[in-house]
């Protein structure tokens, strides 16, 4: 009889041991945006869960704890079990039994069912857990107290750092892992990453520069400034004076042609000041999140673009924005300058102007977009002289070759991918 109800007792504690063991690796593995869900959707369960979570180095203290005390005691009955069989040699034949059970059934084969669907067994157990922490969490405590002691006497911090909690990087890895039917995947994919990025971008890295802009003068006659608005596939166009740093004011092209069919008389007699809006300046060091949050409670689609010292350096609209996460937006009036020609021997030739982050976006390439913003500024800052043409660069696997070079601007640059 009694040897009935030890080999029940270990049974029991093995199956009690296996599921602290799988707990162990479901509060893990669980996914916190599932548990976060369910909760906003009302499951009880999965707000325990959330909180245990947030106590999660003690959750595991806890289950690490009470899990060692059961296969204690279940080594401690077997070894009993197996002396009165067979005498002492029944304690090398216990270490050695109860060692590979507990391995397979109270270790391996747990942990491995809890992979499969964490979040199910956790919300299966979230009471009967959260009582079992409250009981040991002041035990557990104590422990934790020893050992930062303990770890501190050999000057090992324990603190929680920044590692502790999800990083944008962390998230970002998760986009990465996404998987899915169709060729959209990839797309999807670089949005979302994108939206991550706008806190990090600067409106210097993706606006217009001033040297592809279209502006008007505003000592032309008003007549002339007409045919240039009707020329320009643009809405929206500064309007210098005196000097193109001087910006009066921005010309929408639907204000224009309304004062123009308005007046009576000559056209050229309006003022095109006053028919102008008010430039709104914003400095190149603006993040893309902050301009666009910006462009919303102003309710204005254009700003021009300045440095440090008030120079204008270009324009960044909401397309622009808007574009950095969904990528090109093309309509019928877009002038198509795709600056990127694909070759048959793999590599690509690429205006000068083209930015960075676009390749990347676009071939999935890890050039570095810290230092400048287009192909043309990476290499003037890589190699930190004007190449001339013909010159070949290796920079991150990248071959760079000049093709052509307009007074100290390169303008062409043949670039050869690593071969994968």
């Amino acid at each position: 009889m009694t040897t009935l109800l030890l080999l029940f007792l270990i049974g029991v504690l093995l199956m009690v041991s296996g599921c602290f063991s799988a707990t162990e690796t479901a509060i893990t593995a669980a996914s916190k945006a599932k548990l976060h869900q369910l909760a906003k959707d009302g499951n009880k369960k999965a707000n325990i869960i959330k909180y245990l979570q947030k106590n999660i180095n003690l959750v595991i203290a806890v289950l690490l704890t009470v899990n060692t005390m059961i296969n204690a005691l279940v080594v401690s009955l077997a070894t009993a079990l197996m002396i009165e069989c067979v005498g002492q040699e029944g304690i090398a034949y216990a270490s050695l039994i109860m060692g590979v059970l507990i391995v397979i059934y109270a270790e391996v084969l747990p942990k491995n069912l809890a992979l499969h669907q964490p979040e199910r067994l956790l919300l299966f157990i979230a009471t009967p857990l959260n009582f079992i922490f409250k009981i040991f969490r002041p035990v557990t405590l104590v422990i934790n107290a020893i050992v930062k002691k303990t770890l501190g006497i050999f000057g090992v911090k324990t603190e929680p750092n920044e590692f502790s909690h999800a990083t944008l990087e962390e998230l970002k890895g998760v986009i990465d892992l996404h998987t899915g039917p169709g060729q959209d995947v990839v797309h999807e994919k670089a949005m979302l990453k994108s939206i991550l990025d706008l806190g990090s971008v600067q409106v210097g890295e993706i606006m217009v520069h001033r040297k592809n802009v279209t502006m008007l003068n505003a000592s032309d006659s008003l007549s002339s400034i007409v045919d240039q608005v009707l020329s320009c596939p643009f809405t929206r166009m500064p309007l210098w004076k005196n000097d193109p740093d001087n910006i009066v004011g921005v010309i929408n092209a639907k204000a224009l042609l309304r004062a123009v069919r308005s007046h009576p008389g000559n056209i050229d007699e309006l003022d095109i000041v006053n028919i102008a809006s008010k430039p709104w300046f914003v400095p190149e060091s603006t993040d893309l999140l902050e301009q666009l949050h910006a462009f919303r409670v102003r309710r204005e689609h254009f700003s021009l673009v300045v440095d440090e010292y008030g120079s204008l350096m270009g324009i960044v609209t909401l397309e622009d924005i808007l574009e950095e996460i969904v990528g090109d937006i093309a309509d019928e009036h877009d002038i198509m300058v795709r600056g990127v020609r694909p070759q048959s021997d793999g590599s690509y030739i690429v205006d000068g102007s083209v930015t960075i982050r676009d390749l990347n976006r676009q071939f999935d390439w890890s050039l570095p977009d810290e230092p400048a913003s287009t192909i043309a500024g990476l290499l003037l800052y890589q190699v930190r002289m004007i190449p001339h043409v013909g010159q070949v660069f290796m920079l991150n696997g990248f071959r760079f070759e000049i093709i052509r070079r307009q007074r100290n601007q390169i303008t062409l640059v043949r670039i050869t991918p690593p071969q994968s």
